[in-house]
């Protein structure tokens, strides 16, 4: 049996290609999240499927044989062409099961889809939903893998995001803002407020570097992370676990008005800073580009309708 009738392992090409890309085999396997042995295993089957040595390993970085450059952009394209048929298939199927797959960052999924859903439903047959909350790393992920069709999350100009063109885009479906907050003392003043006393750092509640409201926090408001000036007291990327712990007193939070809204009324957090520290968000709703199932187009389509006006 000749080389190219043996078997071929998809995950053979993409090892390969990550060698290709990072030149160090530890480094490839790391980003492809096996061990180095089993990936060093994968490249020297390639090689034996091939019937030529396509990685040259006495240089430093590994660099490509001849037979590897030819072959790189080939597997690249089988790699792609493979991918985009899985995703496909997977496309079909769901569209005519009418399934909407949906994704939201866990503050969004428990405060404004649910309300923003039913008025959905009040003008759509919507049909089932699978709906998964998680943090906003999280989320992109299964967009990216085309596990989920849309993504509702909090977005900014000066946010870095995966999901861009042509392979992904969005539509403003509403906006947001994030306040520094804190518990009240006796007199309705806040207990920490930005404007402390000099050297007495105020002990700041964090979003952890999965959070998209975190993500935002570092890349609009940078002064916010001044070591001077604020102190973490604590880290999560679950902002509803931050707003417990800043009703508790343990120190100050940025939190989304849409989170909140009914504590400011109460008085039981009240505002720690002025205008010129809150952050303008948008609430955002992506999706995959190319077809979708019937329900998740129709949505698109409302929200789409509901922004230009």
């Amino acid at each position: 049996m000749g080389p190219v009738n043996r078997p071929l392992d998809l995950e053979w090409l993409e090892d390969f290609l990550a060698l290709a890309e990072s030149g160090n085999f530890s480094r490839a396997a790391q980003a492809r999240a096996i061990a180095q042995p089993a990936f060093s295993r994968h490249i020297r089957a390639l090689e034996e499927w091939a019937g030529l040595p396509l990685v040259d390993r006495t240089t430093h970085p590994v660099a490509l044989t001849p037979a590897g450059h030819a072959l790189q952009p080939l597997l690249a394209d089988v790699v792609q062409r493979l991918t985009l048929a899985h995703a496909q298939a997977h496309a079909a199927q769901e569209a005519a099961q009418r399934r909407l797959q949906f994704a939201a960052t866990h503050v969004l999924s428990m405060t404004f889809f649910p309300l923003w859903l039913q008025q959905l439903e009040s003008k759509l047959d919507i049909g089932a939903i699978q709906m998964v909350s998680d943090s906003f790393q999280a989320c992109e992920d299964l967009m990216l893998a085309r596990k989920v069709q849309c993504l509702l999350c909090h977005g900014h100009p000066a946010l870095t995001t995966r999901l861009t063109e042509p392979d992904f885009t969005y539509t403003h479906v509403d906006d947001d803002v994030l306040l520094p907050v804190a518990s009240p003392l006796s007199d309705g003043q806040p207990s920490w407020r930005i404007e402390a006393a000099p050297g007495r750092p105020v002990p700041m509640l964090c979003y952890s570097r999965e959070s998209g409201l975190g993500q935002i926090m570092r890349a609009a408001l940078p002064q916010a992370f001044d070591e001077a000036r604020f102190t973490p007291g604590f880290t999560s990327h679950h902002a509803v676990l931050l707003k417990t712990m800043a009703m508790e007193g343990r120190g100050l939070a940025w939190l989304p008005r849409s989170l909140i809204q009914a504590e400011l009324e109460r008085g039981s957090l009240v505002p720690a800073a002025g205008a010129e520290w809150h952050i303008p968000v948008e609430i955002r709703l992506y999706r995959q580009q190319g077809p979708l199932s019937a329900a998740a187009e129709a949505i698109w389509c409302l929200v789409q309708e509901k922004a230009a006006r």
